[in-house]
């Protein structure tokens, strides 16, 4: 591949993207269709996924078994996205003793992501995905490509919730603490 052609599929892949959550989030009809048919299908278990974090290193999904899993699927360049990290890094805090793990997973390019991560002060486990990361977020029920994208797993792996756009702390709070 060319070294332009990289670039241009990046820009075309985040442009597909924010269409997606623009329609979700801005059109009333479309966000309240896509938002029933998540609620209204089940969330598939957890995959077993590989991707390298913001030092380089593989992390894979296997090494949060027994830990009721948060995975976020954002862009520096996702206004929600950004608005959600706080509220990570908070939910993070209260409930990782108690065996709650958040994992974000970025479709960005790593150098902003490595950026975005250290001015936010993320203190949960941030690793880079592409296209890999969109056909994940596509198996956990993302059928709009729709960023951002939370799925929540119970301690055994099992799919208990999911959403396209921005979580709320009120649908954190209602569904992480019957997991513990």
């Amino acid at each position: 591949m060319k070294p332009g052609r990289g670039f241009l599929a990046i820009i075309v892949l985040a442009l597909l993207l924010a269409g997606g959550w623009y329609a979700v989030r801005h059109i009333p009809l479309i966000g309240e269709v896509s938002q029933r048919l998540l609620n209204d299908e089940a969330t598939p278990s957890l995959p077993v996924f590989t991707f390298n974090d913001l030092e380089g290193n593989s992390r894979s999904s296997t090494e949060w078994k027994s830990k009721v899993l948060v995975v976020n699927f954002w862009a520096t360049w996702c206004p929600p996205c950004r608005e959600e990290m706080p509220l990570f890094n908070e939910m993070q805090e209260k409930y990782g003793s108690r065996g709650v793990q958040f994992v974000g997973i970025a479709i960005d390019d790593p150098e902003m992501v490595r950026d975005f991560s250290a001015v936010y002060a993320i203190n949960f486990p941030i690793l880079t995905g592409g296209v890999d990361a969109i056909k994940l977020a596509n198996s956990l029920g993302n059928r709009f490509d729709s960023l951002p994208f939370t799925a929540i797993f119970d301690r055994e792996g099992n799919g208990r919730y999911h959403q396209a756009g921005e979580i709320k702390r009120k649908t954190l709070e209602r569904e992480l603490p019957p997991l513990l």
